[in-house]
């Protein structure tokens, strides 16, 4: 079997049902951590009524949705994204975001004065490094 028939890519580049489910299921990913990190009460109350609410966690657990729902985004939607890519540039969002909640929740629990600056600097770095991968991986991919 040929590994486009594997894949669940058509040989002639059109659109395959794996792509599809990456993009709908990202785009459902990214809507509902929107939601726990803008709303967490809301989200608990309407989805997530797991006692007791905790403001903090939902809206960590939204930041890593958001970064769940970018990977599967930019593995359905780039042609030019690789593996470590899609990883690193996921990853990193969540951690900003994760870092957002952190300063959001700073009077929440925590050590706001070490966490913070660790979260963020973590969050740049990944960010850094995909973006570099990004750039490396189009820049090899327009040469051929």
């Amino acid at each position: 079997m040929a590994h486009s028939e594997i894949s669940g890519e058509r040989s002639e580049g059109g659109t395959s049902l794996p792509r599809g489910v990456a993009l709908v299921g990202g785009i459902g990913f990214v809507a509902l951590g929107i939601w726990a990190m803008v709303d967490p009460l809301s989200f608990f109350e309407t989805l997530a009524r797991f006692e007791p609410y905790n403001q903090h966690l939902l809206q960590d657990i939204g930041a890593f949705q958001i970064g769940l729902g970018l990977v599967l985004l930019l593995a359905g939607w780039s042609g030019h994204a690789d593996g470590l890519t899609v990883a690193l540039l996921g990853v990193g969002v969540a951690a900003a975001l994760h870092t957002v909640s952190h300063i959001a929740g700073r009077d929440l629990g925590g050590v706001p004065e070490r966490d913070i600056p660790l979260f963020a600097a973590l969050a740049l770095v990944l960010l850094a490094a995909g973006g570099l991968r990004w750039r490396n991986v189009s820049a090899d991919a327009a040469r051929r």
